[in-house]
């Protein structure tokens, strides 16, 4: 028998739309009797409603070439003219694209019209430093409105940009601008986190000076946003100021159509051998299928929403739903530059008060925080403008699911959990909020004009009930075209494990994560195949046996891993942050007693962990994804590997001192 993943937790509860909802809601039940008939006529469909073309395609799909491919190629438009100036031509440029908060508490509003201004502004200052269409530039900036300014000037003259997160090292940055060769990079003296200024550009001067291998940095200028105040080093006639050659340029600025695969961003992503990927996505397809899922997965009504999808646009979720989608849907946003706990505890719920924010998408990993503080917080504040709640970035446990929608969404509000990738571009499943009957910690179905199955390691459909490798079946518009540079890796690493003589397509997309189908054949997601462990022969996920100790009132948030074990194999070894209260009033061994009880009573003894270790912090990236191999290394008694990727490198620290 082919190996698949059990399956094993199970969810009861359902949710279904409210009538009022429905009856307001933008998405229709026909969108997936419209794409099921007609797959590619259904995408065009949306390029054409959604996007304005200065030369209509002719031609949805090229599929000739495997798994290179062309969507709408020989259509010709521009990306920051579709988010920007026909918004204006339209007369809606007196409406807010963005409400900017600062840390610190300085605000910004920003219309259509100043937004366009500004960009065309840029656009202008990039080409005097001689940035032109094709060249790469590399933007290191903190979650400020010129990050948005950046990336969408360079979409207008054609450039290609690389958002590098400003959490990351010179190193990392150093790496991602000489794989792209990027000309320009666009960064600041620094910005605010967590109450103070975290200096940037110094970072940027260590990259260009760092070269592993003798050769010279391909960079010629650096532009810096004044933000921070903080003293920074100054190379004379490398280094510009924004303010003396954007704020000083000519406001006009006409934007020239580009082909729709024209390349639009690099986005790198971590890659297994310890080299980034370049994930490279081009202009049309991206922005159809970014602007699409935009509209129809939140429930968008640009005239009376502010949306606030809470990602730093250093990740691709901030690419698809910080600037162009909810720019190309002419939608209203928030913006906010800090960290959630600063000045306190409750300024997310402070900031969807203040500007009334209706439509809220964020991680769980920023929800399981929230639940570890306490509802006292956001129950300080009125939510009452939130009418839909997402959630993106991994699969999100059913106990943090009802949370956020009881705490966070008053027991009405629905919440959308979102399958995707940086590959995929845009969200591929997700239940639609005026039509699909919710279940916590369900990913669903995917959305009309997208295929998907989950097949065993030989290739075969589980079927329902059953779980195993996710895969997309037929290319999709905002699919990655490739890694830069590098078209054997791309093919070696998405494409080859399914690539079927004989198949309707050759070749399918290996995802890269273990789901699994329920008995209504919709989808759960498991995490990363990396995080699937062998114990007695079962291929067990850690994210079941996550949400089944999350389950449990005491516990605010767990990990788990697999450690070597002479008898099963693997073991399953968990770490677990109590709440608040309850770490008072419950001592380790306690607590470790319940929780196995808890995961027997919820999965079966098969699932039981050999070891719960009680911590007060998981190691996380600055994305906030949890490094299990860390905690690997820990419950396998091996020396701590890397980490420089950590949001806090000192919590390992923490957690070995806890456990000797």
């Amino acid at each position: 028998m082919s190996e698949t993943i059990d399956s094993l937790l199970h969810e009861d509860r359902r949710f279904p739309p409210s009538a009022e909802f429905t009856a307001t809601s933008i998405a229709k039940p026909e969108l997936y009797e419209r794409a099921r008939k007609d797959r590619l006529g259904f995408w065009a469909d949306q390029a054409r409603d959604l996007l304005h073309w200065h030369t209509p395609f002719t031609e949805t799909l090229d599929w000739n070439n495997p798994p290179f491919a062309r969507w709408f190629a020989d259509g010709r438009l521009n990306v920051a003219y579709n988010c920007l100036d026909r918004h204006v031509l339209a007369g809606n440029g007196e409406r807010v694209a963005i409400h900017w908060e600062g840390e610190p508490g300085d605000t910004r509003t920003i219309t259509y019209a100043q937004l366009t201004e500004d960009v065309k502004k840029a656009a202008n200052a990039l080409e005097t430093l001689g940035i032109r269409h094709g060249d790469r530039v590399a933007i290191y900036l903190p979650m400020i409105p010129e990050a948005v300014v950046a990336m969408l000037a360079c979409a207008r003259i054609g450039a290609v940009h690389s958002v590098v997160f400003g959490g990351f090292s010179a190193e990392s940055l150093r790496s991602r601008i000489s794989d792209a060769s990027a000309r320009l990079v666009i960064t600041s003296d620094g910005g605010w986190r967590k109450g103070k200024v975290f200096p940037l550009k110094s970072a940027v001067d260590a990259a260009i000076e760092l070269s592993s291998d003798g050769t010279e940095s391909t960079i010629e200028h650096v532009l810096v946003v004044k933000r921070g105040g903080n003293d920074v080093e100054w190379v004379d006639g490398r280094d510009i100021w924004w303010h003396d050659v954007v704020d000083s340029a000519s406001a006009e600025h006409e934007a020239q159509p580009f082909e729709a695969e024209n390349p639009l961003f690099i986005l790198y992503t971590s890659g297994t051998t310890g080299k980034p990927k370049g994930i490279l996505h081009t202009s049309g397809g991206y922005l159809t299928q970014s602007a699409f899922t935009h509209k129809n997965v939140f429930d968008l009504h640009p005239e009376t929403d502010v949306f606030w999808c809470t990602a730093d646009v250093g990740w691709v979720t901030g690419h698809s739903y910080v600037v162009y989608g909810p720019l190309a849907n002419g939608a209203t946003q928030l913006m906010y530059e800090g960290t959630p706990d600063t000045p306190h505890p409750g300024r997310w719920w402070e900031l969807i008060e203040k500007y009334g924010v209706t439509i809220l998408y964020t991680a769980p990993t920023a929800i399981r925080s929230f639940m570890k503080t306490g509802r006292e917080y956001p129950q300080k504040f009125d939510l009452g403008s939130l009418r839909v709640l997402g959630s993106v970035g991994e699969p999100i446990n059913p106990e943090a699911w009802i949370w956020y929608r009881e705490i966070i969404g008053g027991n009405t509000t629905p919440v959308v959990d979102t399958w995707w990738q940086t590959e995929t571009g845009a969200i591929m499943v997700s239940a639609l909020p005026g039509i699909t009957s919710t279940k916590p910690g369900s990913a669903q179905v995917p959305l009309p004009g997208i295929s998907v199955d989950v097949l065993d390691e030989t290739g075969h459909k589980v079927g329902n009930g059953n779980g195993g490798l996710l895969v997309v079946t037929e290319p999709w518009p905002s699919m990655l075209r490739g890694i830069w540079g590098d078209p054997e890796r791309f093919i070696e690493t998405y494409w080859e494990k399914f690539d079927f003589e004989g198949s309707p397509n050759r070749r399918m997309y290996l995802a890269g994560d273990g789901a699994r189908l329920d008995s209504d054949g919709e989808l759960w997601v498991l995490g990363r195949v990396d995080d699937v462990m062998n114990v007695s022969g079962h291929r067990l996920s850690t994210m079941e046996i996550e949400s089944a100790l999350v389950s449990h009132p005491i516990v605010a948030e767990a990990a788990v891993v697999g450690a070597t074990d002479d008898t099963t194999g693997q073991a399953v070894v968990a770490f677990v942050i109590l709440r608040a209260k309850q770490a008072e009033a419950q001592t380790a061994e306690e607590a470790e007693a319940i929780l196995k009880a808890q995961v027997s009573e919820q999965i079966g003894a098969i699932a039981r962990p050999r070891r719960i270790y009680i911590v007060t912090e998981l190691p996380k990236t600055r994305s906030g994804k949890i490094m299990r191999r860390l905690l690997r290394d820990v419950a396998e008694g091996r020396e701590i590997g890397d980490t420089t990727t950590l949001a806090d490198t000192q919590v390992m620290q923490v957690i070995t001192d806890k456990l000797k």
